[in-house]
C-alpha cells in the first residue's frame, strides 16, 4: 500500500465497523484470525450504518467517530446497510472523500481449480480513482425532462493516482500499467486523464504502459484477464471493472479493497452486507480477510500477512469452502463461517502445495511526491453557452427567439440539444427534449468582457427565456477549451 513501515511488533491502534447483515459475522472471524496470527493490533469499535442512519442521523456516522478514526488513521469496516430513501448518503463514498482516500486498490486473483473460473491464470490489480468523476454527487434537475449530472476531473486527482499506480507497480514487482478511458467521446475530461496518463509514464521506462478505450478494453478484460497486470482507470469505470474483475476470477464475494490516502487508509470487502444472509453463520469472510491482510502490509506487518495469506490459500486448496463457492467434486467440506475462520487458523504456519505461496518481504515506503500546481496559463473568455428550458419542438423557432440577443460584438453561433447541433443545419429526425444548448461566440477573435455576458443575461430575461445554466467558453494558452457539439 501508500505507506509502508519497517517490519515491527509495535501495537497498531486501529478504527473498527462491524457494519450490519453479515458484517458483524465476518468481521468476529476477521478478527480471531488477526488475534491467532499474532497481528500487534489494539482495537476502537464505532457503529456506522443502518441503525445510525435510522436514528436520525443522515450520514450514517457520528461526530465521535470520525474523531476515533481520523485519530487511529487506520479503518477496517466491514459492509453496511444504506436504507432506501430518505435522502441518504453513502457512508462509502463519504469516507472517502473526507478522507482523501484517493486511490481504491483491488487485486483480482483467480484460485483455479479450487475455485471456478474461466480464467485461471488471472492475477491483475484495479486501481481506481476514488475522488471525483461522477461520483462527486452534483446533481439537478434542470428541466421537466432533464437531469444533469456533472463529471468533474481535475489534473491533480489525476496525476495522484496515475502516479499510484505506478509507484504500486514497482513496489509489487508489476510490469505493465495500463490505462481505461472514453477520451474517443470525452475528450476534455477523460482526454486529461489520458494525457497525464502518458506524461507520468515515461517516468517509468521499466514498466510498460498502454491505453484501451473502455468499452473494448472492457471486453478484452472479460475475455483475457491475463492480458492485463494493473490497471488504472477513472471513478465509475473502476467501480464497474473491479466488479466484473473479481467476479470473473471466482466470486465478488472473496475480493478485498483498500482505500488509502496521504494521511488515512480504509480496509473492506467490496461486496455489501448481504442482509438475507445475516445471523446464519454462512457468509464467506475471505473478502474483509483479503481487506485486513492489504491492512497488515499497510502497516508494516507483512509477517503476519504473509502467514495469513497462506494460511487462507491452504484452506481454499484443502477445499474447506464456504457455501458461495463449494462445488461438488472439488471441495471437500461445506462449512460455515465460523470453522471457515477456525480451519484458517489450524493451517497458520502452512504453505499451499498447488496454489502460488506468497512472500512479501520488506516492504518499502512508496515515493508519492506531494502534487505541485503548474503554472498557470493564459485564460481568455471568448463565449458563452446559455442552456435553456423551452418546450416547443422546432429548433429554428427557438433560433428566431434566441437571435434578439445577439448584438455585434457577440452572436448565436450554434443551437444543440443532448449535445447534437440541431441548428444551423439539423435534422427533423433528431428527437428533442426541452432542454436546449445555445451557444454565443465573440464575432472577433479579441478577448470577451463578462459584461456581455451579463448583458444578455438581461436580455434574455426581459424576453421571459428561462435560462437554467451557463458556461463560459475559455480558451486556455490561445487553445479551446470547450467541446464541440456533435455533428458540427
Amino acid at each position: 500500500m501508500q505507506i509502508c513501515k519497517a517490519k515491527s511488533k509495535t501495537m497498531t491502534r486501529i478504527t473498527i465497523a462491524k457494519g450490519d447483515g453479515i458484517g458483524p459475522e465476518i468481521m468476529d472471524a476477521t478478527l480471531s484470525i488477526l488475534k491467532a496470527a499474532g497481528a500487534a493490533l489494539e482495537y476502537d469499535e464505532i457503529e456506522v450504518g443502518e441503525k445510525v442512519y435510522l436514528s436520525g442521523n443522515t450520514a450514517g456516522i457520528a461526530a465521535t467517530s470520525w474523531d476515533t478514526i481520523r485519530q487511529n488513521k487506520i479503518f477496517l469496516k466491514a459492509p453496511i446497510t444504506t436504507p432506501q430513501g430518505g435522502g441518504y448518503k453513502s457512508l462509502n463514498v463519504t469516507t472517502r472523500k473526507f478522507l482523501g482516500l484517493y486511490s481504491n486498490v483491488r487485486p483480482c486473483l483467480a484460485l483455479s481449480p479450487y475455485v471456478t473460473t474461466k480464467h485461471p491464470q488471472m492475477d491483475l490489480v484495479i486501481i481506481r480513482e476514488n475522488e471525483e468523476d461522477l461520483y462527486a454527487g452534483i446533481e439537478h434537475q434542470q428541466t421537466d425532462e432533464v437531469v444533469q449530472c456533472l463529471k468533474l476531473i481535475s489534473r491533480p486527482g489525476c496525476e495522484k493516482i496515475i502516479r499510484y499506480a505506478f509507484e504500486y507497480a514497482r513496489a509489487f514487482g508489476r510490469k505493465k500499467v495500463t490505462c481505461f478511458t472514453k477520451d474517443n467521446i470525452m475528450k476534455q475530461s477523460d482526454g486529461l486523464f489520458h494525457k497525464v496518463f502518458d506524461e507520468i509514464a515515461v517516468e517509468y521506462p521499466e514498466i510498460e504502459n498502454e491505453h484501451w478505450i473502455i468499452d473494448i478494453g472492457a471486453a478484452k478484460l472479460a475475455d483475457t484477464p491475463e492480458a492485463f497486470d494493473v490497471i488504472v482507470t477513472l471513478n465509475l469505470y473502476g467501480d464497474v471493472l473491479s466488479d466484473v474483475a473479481a467476479q470473473i476470477a471466482g466470486s465478488v464475494g472473496m475480493a478485498g479493497s483498500a482505500n488509502i490516502g496521504e494521511q488515512c487508509a480504509m480496509f473492506e470487502a467490496i461486496h455489501g452486507s448481504a442482509p438475507r444472509r445475516a445471523g446464519q453463520d454462512m457468509a464467506n469472510p475471505s473478502g474483509l480477510l483479503q481487506g485486513a491482510i492489504m491492512m497488515l502490509q499497510h502497516i508494516g506487518q507483512n509477517d503476519v500477512a504473509e502467514k495469513i495469506q497462506n494460511a487462507w490459500l491452504k484452506t481454499i486448496e484443502d477445499g474447506i469452502h464456504t457455501y458461495d463457492i463449494h462445488k461438488e467434486g472439488i471441495s471437500s467440506q461445506k462449512v460455515g463461517t465460523q470453522a471457515f475462520a477456525a480451519a484458517i487458523i489450524e493451517r497458520l504456519g502452512q504453505q499451499p502445495q498447488v496454489l502460488k505461496s506468497v512472500t512479501y518481504g520488506e516492504s518499502k515506503p512508496m515515493q508519492l511526491p506531494k502534487y505541485k500546481r503548474p503554472v498557470a496559463k493564459s485564460k481568455t473568455l471568448h463565449g458563452v453557452d446559455l442552456f435553456v428550458h423551452w418546450s416547443g419542438d422546432q429548433p429554428d423557432e427557438l433560433a428566431k427567439k434566441v437571435n434578439l440577443l445577439s448584438d455585434p460584438d457577440m452572436n448565436l453561433t450554434m443551437i444543440t440539444n443532448r449535445g447534437i447541433k440541431v441548428w444551423p443545419e439539423g435534422f427533423s429526425e433528431t428527437f428533442c427534449t426541452d432542454h436546449w444548448r445555445c451557444r454565443f461566440k465573440s464575432s472577433t477573435s479579441a478577448e470577451m468582457s463578462k459584461v456581455k455576458i451579463i448583458q444578455l443575461l438581461q436580455k434574455a430575461n426581459a424576453l421571459e427565456l428561462d435560462v437554467i445554466k451557463t458556461e463560459n467558453l475559455y480558451h486556455f494558452d490561445g487553445e479551446p477549451a470547450f467541446s464541440l457539439g456533435q455533428g458540427q
